[in-house]
């Protein structure tokens, strides 16, 4: 197993992580332990499973230091789909509505002036699937157990800069690709939720990668190798048993 090199690190025991797709924050912290021989790993801050990208870990002494990066700005690549929403405001919560997007409606300048206006500050609901406490307890347990929360908390979310990078027809919907950076503790899913509410539409994140944190970037992070299935090896095993040579 391939162990991070000097690049990988912002100080000898911080260290930039590429999250893939598909897992939790924590299975990173539990892939990285044995490649680097130790239990006490910490983060400064998650991503969601659906979302990809940079990931800070505190590495032993290194999670005393990670106070100093959990407030730093952030910036993504983020893919709204416009014309559904879901409970979590991603892909991987349960469809509420679902609608046809007018392709008139939705007009590639049209819909670039609306990601523009989007910069600047916004106070808005947090995602009903966030470790934000109501009464104590965090959200999420409230989802999980499908019971309505006292309140959902509102919270101030910026975005410091925006750009469009692509708008596209998928399906009976459309998809609005964007660059923005933003302040820490902002929840792009709830910024997508809000960018379909411009536009008039439902929206939802169809999918999230987290290119920059500051200036550390997400090509300078050490990746995970990439997992080989077994299939191949069984099927060369089926057909060496079939065909190959007698003793």
């Amino acid at each position: 197993m391939k162990k991070p090199v000097a690049k990988n690190y912002i100080e000898p025991d911080v260290l930039l992580v590429h999250k893939p797709k598909g897992i939790s924050s924590f299975d990173v912290i539990r892939k990285i332990r044995p490649i680097l021989g130790t239990r006490k790993i910490g983060h400064a801050g998650t991503l969601d499973p659906l979302a990809s990208g940079l990931m800070i870990l505190g590495i032993n002494s290194g999670t005393k230091k990670l106070t100093n990066y959990l407030k730093l700005p952030k910036t993504y690549i983020a893919e709204i789909l416009i014309g559904t929403s879901t409970v979590g405001g991603d892909l991987e919560g349960e469809i509420i509505e679902q609608v046809f997007v007018d392709k008139n409606e939705v007009r590639s300048d049209e819909i670039e002036h609306q990601v523009l206006s989007m910069k600047g500050s916004h106070m808005l609901q947090v995602p009903l699937y966030s470790a934000i406490k109501v009464e104590g307890k965090p959200l999420y347990d409230y989802a999980r157990e499908n019971k309505q929360p006292p309140y959902i908390p509102e919270k101030e979310m910026n975005i410091l800069h925006i750009q469009m990078l692509d708008s596209y027809r998928k399906g009976t919907g459309h998809v609005v690709k964007v660059r923005l950076e933003v302040s820490s503790g902002t929840y792009i899913r709830t910024l997508g939720e809000e960018f379909g509410r411009r536009v008039g539409y439902p929206a939802t994140l169809q999918n999230l990668y987290r290119v920059k944190i500051a200036d550390f970037r997400d090509s300078d992070a050490y990746r995970f190798p990439e997992t080989k299935g077994h299939y191949p090896g069984f099927v060369r095993a089926i057909m060496n048993m079939l065909f190959g040579k007698k003793k």
